[in-house]
C-alpha cells in the first residue's frame, strides 16, 4: 500500500527544519562569536599601536641618551688626549735638553786640567777660588765640587781619554792623572736636580691614571646598552587586517542570511504542511538538496571565524611583544639614570685631573728651564775656563814684557853706575888732591847703586806654564761658542 504525500512528508520536514533551525543557531552563534573577535581585535591593534608609539618614544630617547654618553665619552677622551700630548712635547723637550746637558758634561769630561791649577789647593777648596763666598752664592756654586766616576746624572759614559801628550824631545807627558773639569762638578746636585724633575713626570703619569679607563669603560658601557635594546616589533598590517574582516564579515553575513532564509523557508514549508498543504517530490527533494549544504555552509563560517582569529593571535603576541619591550625600556632608562650620574661623576673627576695637570705640567715646564739653566752654567763654565787659559796666556804676556822692562833698565842702570864711578874716580884722581880733606866730604862717596823690586814686599808674579795644545782647543771652543751664540741670536 502506498503512503500519502502526507504521511511520507511529515516526518521528512520535521528534521529538516530541526536542522535547519540548528545550523541557523550554529550560524548566528559563530557570527556572534566573529563580531566579537571583530571587536576585540580592533581594540587589540589600537592597543598594539599605542604600545609600539611608546616603545618608539622610549628607543628613540635611549638611544638621544646613549648619543649624549658617547659625546661625553669622546670629551673626556679629547681632553685626555690634549694633556697627553702636552706631556709627550714635554718629554720631547726635556729629552732635547737633557742630550744637550749630557753633551756638555762629556765636553767638560774632555777637557783636562793642569794640576799646577789646582796641586796646592786643598780638597775642600775650588781652584777657582771659593765656591761659597756668600749664602746667595752656596746654591749655585754647589753644582761645581769633588766628583768621583760612576755619577753622571744623564747616564753618560765618559770616553776613555788618551791623556799622554808628546813632548818635542819625543817623549810623552802622562796626564792619566789629571782632572777634568768635570771633576769640579758636583753632579750629585746635578743629579737630584733630574731626580725631581723624573719624579714630578712620573706624578703627571699617577694623575693621568686617575682618569685612564673612564672612556673604555663609558663606551663599553654604552655598546652594552645597545646591545640590549630589543629589536622593532614586526606588527602585522592593520590595515590588511581591516580588510580581511570587513571582508570576511560581509561574507558570514551574506552565510548567516542565507541560514535564515532557508529557515523561514522550511519554517513556512513546515506550517503549509501542517495546515494540509502537499508537497510534491521535486519540492521535498530540493528542501533535501538545501539541506544538505548546511554543514558547507557552517564549515564556511568557521573558515570564517578562523580567518578572523588568526590576525587577532597575531595582534595579541604583538602586544605582549610590545609590554615586554616597554618594560625593557622601562629597566634601561633607569639604568641610564645611573649612568647619567656616573657620568657626571667622571666628569667632574677628569675637571679636577684636568686642572692638577695643568698646573703639574707648568711646573714641568719650569724644570725644562732648570735643565736650560744647568747647560747655560756650564756651558759658562767651560767659556769662563777657557777664557781664563787665554787670560792666563796675556797676564805671561804681561808679565814677560814687564820683567824685559825691568831688567833692560837695571842693565843700564848697572851700567850708567859703571861710567858714574869711573867719571868719579877720574875726577878725585884729577883734583881731590889739591882740595883740603875737610872740604866737601862726601865727595868721595861712590854713586849709588840700584835694584827693582816688587813693591810693598810682593812676591813675583808666578804664572803655570801651559801647553800649546790646551791653548789651541781652548780658542777652538771660544770660537765655536762664539760661534753658537751669534747664530742662535740671528736665529
Amino acid at each position: 500500500m502506498q503512503s500519502s504525500p502526507l504521511a511520507d512528508g511529515q516526518p521528512r520536514l520535521v528534521p529538516l527544519a530541526l536542522q535547519s533551525k540548528k545550523a541557523l543557531q550554529h550560524g548566528e552563534a559563530l557570527c556572534s562569536r566573529a563580531s566579537m573577535l571583530s571587536s576585540t581585535t580592533s581594540q587589540t591593534a589600537m592597543d598594539v599601536l599605542a604600545l609600539d608609539a611608546k616603545v618608539r618614544w622610549f628607543t628613540d630617547a635611549v638611544l638621544e641618551q646613549l648619543k649624549m654618553a658617547a659625546c661625553v665619552a669622546k670629551s673626556i677622551e679629547q681632553k685626555r688626549s690634549q694633556l697627553e700630548k702636552q706631556a709627550e712635547e714635554w718629554d720631547s723637550l726635556r729629552s732635547q735638553r737633557a742630550d744637550s746637558l749630557d753633551s756638555i758634561l762629556e765636553s767638560l769630561g774632555s777637557q783636562v786640567v793642569p794640576p799646577d791649577f789646582h796641586s796646592t789647593s786643598s780638597a775642600d777648596v775650588s781652584p777657582f777660588g771659593s765656591q761659597h763666598d756668600s749664602d746667595e752664592e752656596h746654591i749655585d756654586n754647589a753644582l761645581f765640587g769633588e766628583q768621583g766616576p760612576g755619577q753622571s746624572p744623564t747616564d753618560t759614559l765618559r770616553d776613555i781619554r788618551q791623556n799622554a801628550r808628546p813632548l818635542p824631545n819625543g817623549k810623552t807627558k802622562d796626564r792619566t792623572s789629571w782632572k777634568t773639569l768635570r771633576d769640579f762638578v758636583d753632579e750629585r746636585a746635578v743629579e737630584d736636580v733630574l731626580d725631581t724633575i723624573e719624579s714630578d713626570r712620573n706624578a703627571l703619569e699617577d694623575i693621568f691614571a686617575r682618569t685612564s679607563d673612564y672612556p673604555e669603560s663609558l663606551s663599553k658601557t654604552i655598546a652594552a646598552i645597545e646591545n640590549t635594546l630589543p629589536a622593532r616589533i614586526s606588527l602585522p598590517s592593520i590595515e590588511d587586517i581591516c580588510k580581511v574582516q570587513e571582508a570576511v564579515s560581509t561574507r558570514m553575513a551574506d552565510l548567516l542570511e542565507s541560514l535564515a532564509a532557508h529557515y523561514d523557508q522550511m519554517s513556512a514549508a513546515l506550517r503549509e504542511h501542517e495546515a494540509g498543504e502537499e508537497f510534491g517530490k521535486d519540492d521535498l527533494q530540493q528542501m533535501n538538496r538545501d539541506t544538505n549544504e548546511l554543514p558547507a555552509i557552517i564549515a564556511e563560517l568557521e573558515e570564517c571565524v578562523t580567518a578572523i582569529e588568526a590576525p587577532h593571535g597575531q595582534l595579541l603576541v604583538s602586544k605582549r611583544k610590545a609590554q615586554e619591550h616597554l618594560e625593557t625600556h622601562r629597566q634601561m632608562l633607569t639604568d641610564l639614570d645611573e649612568l647619567g650620574e656616573i657620568m657626571s661623576e667622571m666628569f667632574e673627576r677628569q675637571q679636577v685631573v684636568e686642572n692638577e695637570s695643568t698646573e703639574h705640567l707648568a711646573l714641568l715646564q719650569h724644570h725644562l728651564i732648570t735643565i736650560e739653566d744647568l747647560y747655560h752654567r756650564f756651558t759658562s763654565y767651560q767659556y769662563s775656563y777657557n777664557k781664563l787659559l787665554l787670560e792666563l796666556v796675556r797676564r805671561r804676556k804681561y808679565r814677560d814684557t814687564a820683567e824685559h822692562i825691568v831688567k833692560r833698565m837695571v842693565a843700564e842702570l848697572d851700567a850708567m853706575v859703571d861710567e858714574e864711578r869711573q867719571l868719579r874716580e877720574e875726577f878725585n884722581a884729577e883734583h881731590g888732591q889739591h882740595l883740603p880733606e875737610d872740604v866737601c866730604l862726601y865727595v868721595q862717596d861712590a854713586p849709588t847703586r840700584w835694584n827693582i823690586i816688587p813693591s810693598n814686599g810682593n812676591r813675583a808674579e808666578v804664572l803655570p806654564d801651559l801647553d800649546s795644545d790646551l791653548l789651541e782647543e781652548a780658542r777652538s771652543k771660544i770660537g765655536g761658542a762664539e760661534s753658537a751664540v751669534i747664530g742662535s741670536q740671528s736665529f
